[in-house]
């Protein structure tokens, strides 16, 4: 039988070139495969701990602690178990941390192991991760959401929304879509440097410009989409994150680029405003996780014709999920296993709402690595959307590029695109 022979961890660097977690796993087979995590900028309050060591060292944003204790606490209770257990193994790490939130272990330590097991598990079988983890159902690309405007936390501008992104749905294979937001891509930037702005990157590889309000994105990727060929709202669509948790300010939700500040009931029409005038077909945090009363107004006014995703409010985890199932809130959730912690954990979150047709986005963080991982789990879970930032900088191509051998691969594979949204 074969079982797991070792476990260690070392402290590697993210895209911001802050410290992050990688976890190497070796099989008693002599299978070695390692994953790294990433990390968020904009967080939820109730996100799963991410165990920083908080001293001098990368000013305070080291992660030795958390690779301790890979290499003791994680590694005692996992070397010599069934590797291809995910359930079992994960659990075990969850008994060890003892806390709810991985306070004590870390949920970077303990994805980092949960990650490293999958993938090594497939490797050792000779199936591709995505195989493994998600049987012969595993069939459906996933439409991506490129995030080609950043603002907010993500960039050093005057934009408030956090990402403005463009969804390719009239297409019928996943690379025809890659193909297209590439296009628009280029043709922003072009666009963006005639006006005199900045073609700087902003943290997931999207451009920063300072621009005079949050409609003037939107107007700027409408007519990328135009001069790349495209027909916006057709070929092409718009897609927004807001992270309205970030606009929080004395209870309203600040708009500093257009100087005014709004309630709950204000802002929801203001996306009512948005989406009329403009082919909108997602938000995500339109309103903050503390906003329940607010998400369930924006609910009943768009949750029928705009894709509502909630990110911070639900941060993968499944019991927040039931709540706002129960609650009508939403109707869609942002998938980032870092959240809650394990590869378990986030598969069954996903299940519950895929249960309750609450569709799912899997998603990257803002700091992130080379690893590909969340591109195979979103074929593993069928979620048929995914955000991984522009087609540019190496982590985020790392995904999109996996997503094409992928698509390789399976031959009776699937491309939502428009489906998603009818």
């Amino acid at each position: 039988m074969v079982y797991i022979d070792d476990i260690f961890a070392d402290e590697v660097l993210d895209s911001r070139g802050n410290p992050t977690v990688r976890a190497t796993v070796k099989l008693s087979d002599g299978t070695v495969s390692s994953a790294i995590v990433p990390s968020g900028a904009s967080t939820g309050k109730k996100e799963a701990l991410e165990l920083r060591d908080s001293d001098e060292r990368y000013m305070g944003k080291g992660v030795l602690k958390a690779c301790e204790n890979v290499n003791t606490t994680i590694a005692d209770a996992l070397i010599g178990l069934n590797p291809y257990d995910q359930a079992m193994v994960d659990g075990i790490m969850k008994e060890c941390d003892g806390t709810h939130n991985y306070a004590n272990l870390g949920a970077n330590a303990v994805l980092g192991v949960s990650m490293a097991i999958a993938r090594a598990s497939a490797i050792s079988l000779g199936l591709p991760l995505y195989r493994y983890l998600g049987g012969s159902n595993a069939l459906v690309l996933p439409t991506p959401m490129f995030n080609i405007i950043n603002g907010g936390s993500h960039a050093n501008n005057s934009v408030d929304f956090q990402e403005y992104m463009i969804m390719p749905l009239n297409f019928n294979t996943f690379s025809d879509a890659l193909r297209a937001a590439v296009e628009v891509y280029h043709n922003l930037k072009k666009i963006i440097s005639d006006i005199k702005e900045s073609t700087a990157l902003g943290d997931e590889g999207g451009f920063a410009p300072n621009l005079k309000d949050n409609e003037e994105p939107i107007k700027v990727i409408l007519q990328a989409i135009e001069n790349a060929g495209y027909e916006a709202g057709e070929d092409i669509a718009i897609a927004l994150d807001v992270a309205a948790s970030e606009l929080v300010v004395d209870g309203g939700y600040r708009l500093e680029s257009e100087n005014r500040t709004l309630s709950s009931l204000e802002l929801a029409q203001y996306y009512v405003d948005l989406c009329d005038k403009y082919p909108i077909v997602s938000i995500e945090d339109g309103l903050s996780e503390d906003d329940w009363d607010g998400w369930k107004v924006l609910t009943q006014k768009l949750g029928d014709r705009v894709q509502l995703v909630g990110d911070d409010i639900f941060v993968t985890n499944e019991k927040i999920l039931k709540d706002g199932i129960e609650k009508g809130v939403a109707n869609s959730i942002l998938i980032k296993p870092n959240q809650i912690g394990s590869v378990t954990e986030t598969m069954r979150t996903v299940r519950l709402a895929q249960r309750n047709n609450y569709k799912c986005v899997m998603s990257h963080r803002s700091g992130e690595s080379e690893d590909s991982f969340i591109a195979d789990l979103a074929v593993a879970l069928n979620c048929g959307e995914i955000k991984t930032g522009a087609t540019a900088r190496g982590e985020r191509n790392a995904k999109y590029n996996r997503l094409l051998e992928i698509e390789r691969e399976l031959s009776g594979s699937e491309y939502l695109g428009r489906e998603l949204f009818r």
